[in-house]
């Protein structure tokens, strides 16, 4: 027996579930039982909320939302369904849109919508699905029992995230499942019922952890979750362009990655499963033919130490400081207590070894409320100076490196926290488990996607190193030099490992950026095209664009462009000049620059002011390294 769990995009209109019908047949030919687990059509759990709550603002329009739920329902029957199957699916619909409704116009009349109000009217949004893809295998003569998941799986009270009776609920999940006489059982995700007869609802997450109840009660060999991506990667995709998939991972490396924001799986969801080792296979709805993600117990070595690299956006840290913690036990207790009674999540924690601070990270839309009960707790300590206010850092990440080969493999560390130096990225607080399987470093929001692409290039990218240039000067130098590189790309790739990227240029006149790498054949056309070249946007661009390995090449003989020199450097974007202006000025300067650049883990690279340009300086290196010295110049 297998158990087939499909998401929202996988039925979010009729040609996707045509999809799901032909995987499902596939399944079959494989397998003598399935059970289907399916969420609602993609968006419509937002949808149905969002009439919910515009009826208790006594705004009638929630009727049309509530309208154009019903109609997409309808038309996705009509586009599925053959004419002489739908009379009673449409019918169906109709009255499950109808009973949404009536419980609609009672929040509308009352204006208050309670958490058990929210569970009944989101509940439907499964059993419509459901009730569809049941009719549909039935048009196609595949027989299959249609199975409310509220008679089977039992929870307490707790709506919004009910907690399962898993005694009750594995009982009456054997008891049904077993004795079915058909080959398919289509069971709704998300929902169930407590011991009174009201449904509830699982969480977030909540259809992937009723398969995987159902998976756990019926010890099945395989979990299968379809999703709308061919499984688990090593990191966001929309952030890394070379993102690869993970095709084997453990439990635990899967509850770590989605926790800092892999949204593949929900850690809780596979809790089930875990205690009964069975795998969870993550695969894709619209490339079933990709391996995809296997989740098991112990997870096959890949080679490395990480298996993959998460991040969690919008992050504040909460700091509370002071001389008065040192030595007196209580202070953490009291400190997450305050947190915890106002339900504030906790993501992160550190605590410096003197005691005289600890570090929380939480989500930054709870900040302010975290602040005001903090230090209310603390209202004694802070008027007598024990302690301090609680200090708030919002605009913050974490960024995560996951891996269970990490443990007892040194350098790890040394090597995330070099790279993310190397680039400029400023490290707010640090975390790793004694478990070693996760090593976190909260840094600012805006360098998030620098961090995770550098990473991503220090730990999976073994082969190629990125650099993106930005330069300065189109003239008769600079545009050999483009002309140079555009010959050169090729080689720099296949023999020094080099993705080079011109990611902006710029002459006196016009700026121009991209990304992705100008096209070096049209470059005058696109810059043309540009905006009006002004220095110091020109600057604030290339900071606020904050690409990994980022080089600013001048190839001018103007004032200003040297001047700029050190905004680039104090952002760790290295410099390389054939300008002579900055190297031929004052002797302060100059130091300046290079001091920069050694604190900024910058280069400042150019060579000399005199003999008409010859490469006075590269020669003199030469000699030194030859164990020549200069004795005067």
């Amino acid at each position: 027996m297998q158990v087939l769990k499909f998401g929202g995009s996988s039925v979010s209109n009729a040609e996707n579930i045509n999809n799901v019908i032909s995987i499902v047949q596939q399944s079959l030919k494989k397998n003598k039982n399935i059970v289907i687990v399916l969420s609602a059509m993609g968006g419509t759990t937002d949808a149905l909320l969002s009439a919910a709550i515009i009826a208790t603002h006594g705004d009638i329009s929630y009727k049309e939302k509530l309208q154009i739920i019903e109609q997409r329902h309808l038309t996705t029957v009509k586009e599925l369904i053959p004419v002489q199957h739908q009379s009673s699916v449409l019918s169906m619909v109709k009255k499950c849109c109808n009973k949404i409704e009536d419980i609609c116009n009672g929040v509308f009349l009352l204006k208050e919508l309670s958490q058990r109000t929210k569970d009944s009217i989101i509940s439907y949004g499964e059993l419509l699905s459901s009730q569809i893809f049941s009719a549909k295998l039935k048009s196609l003569d595949i027989l299959n029992t249609w199975k409310d998941a509220r008679e089977l799986i039992i929870t307490d009270s707790e709506f919004g995230a009910a907690n399962v009776d898993f005694e009750k609920t594995n009982k009456n999940i054997q008891s049904f499942i077993f004795s079915l006489d058909t080959a398919v059982c289509i069971i709704p995700g998300f929902i169930a019922c407590d011991k009174n007869g009201n449904t509830t609802t699982l969480g977030r997450g909540g259809s992937d952890y009723t398969a995987a109840i159902i998976a756990a009660a019926l010890s099945v060999s395989v979990v299968e979750i379809w999703t709308d991506v061919s499984g688990m990667m090593t990191a966001d995709p929309r952030l890394v362009s070379n993102a690869k998939v993970i095709h084997h991972i453990s439990y635990q490396e899967a509850m770590e990655l989605s926790h800092f924001g892999a949204k593949v799986i929900y850690p809780p969801t596979i809790q089930p499963v875990m205690n009964k080792r069975i795998p969870v296979a993550i695969k894709n709805t619209f490339a079933p033919d990709d391996a995809g993600t296997l989740i098991e117990n112990v997870s096959s070595k890949n080679g490395g130490s990480i298996r993959g690299i998460s991040s969690i956006n919008k992050l504040a840290l909460l700091s509370l400081e002071g001389s008065g913690m040192v030595g007196i036990p209580g202070f953490s207790k009291r400190l997450f207590e305050a947190l915890s009674n106002e339900k504030i999540n906790v993501i992160l924690i550190t605590q410096s070894s003197s005691e005289h601070s600890i570090c929380v990270g939480i989500e930054e839309a709870n900040a302010d409320k975290a602040k005001e009960v903090v230090d209310k707790a603390f209202a004694h300590e802070i008027e007598i100076k024990k302690v301090e206010a609680l200090i708030i850092e919002k605009g913050l990440a974490i960024v995560a490196l996951v891996g269970d080969n990490m443990k007892n493999h040194s350098g790890i560390s040394g090597k995330m926290f070099g790279t993310l130096g190397r680039n400029g990225v400023n490290v707010r607080a640090i975390a790793q488990g004694s478990s070693e399987r996760n090593i976190s470093a909260v840094i600012a929001m805006t360098d998030i996607k620098k961090a995770i692409n550098v990473l991503h290039e220090e730990f999976f990218e073994t082969t190629y190193k990125q650099i993106n240039l930005f330069i300065s000067g189109t003239g008769n130098v600079g545009s050999r030099q483009l002309a140079q590189l555009q010959q050169q790309f090729a080689y720099l790739h296949d023999h020094m490992l080099l993705q080079v990227r011109v990611a902006g240029i710029s002459n006196s006149k016009k700026m121009f950026f991209n990304d992705k790498g100008v096209d070096l054949f049209k470059w005058k056309e696109l810059l043309q095209s540009g905006d009006k070249m002004i220095m110091q946007h020109f600057i604030s661009t290339i900071q606020k664009k904050n690409l990994r390995n980022s080089v600013f090449v001048d190839v001018t003989a103007n004032d200003e462009v040297a001047g700029s020199y050190a905004h680039f450097l104090e952002k760790s974007i290295s410099v390389v000049a054939c300008n002579k202006v900055a190297a031929s000025s004052s002797y302060e300067y100059y130091k300046r620059l290079k001091d920069l650049a050694r604190e900024f883990n910058a280069l400042y690279l150019f060579e000399t002011n005199v003999g008409a340009g010859l490469p006075v300086i590269g020669t003199l290196n030469d000699l030194l390294r030859s164990g020549d010295k200069v004795n005067r110049i």
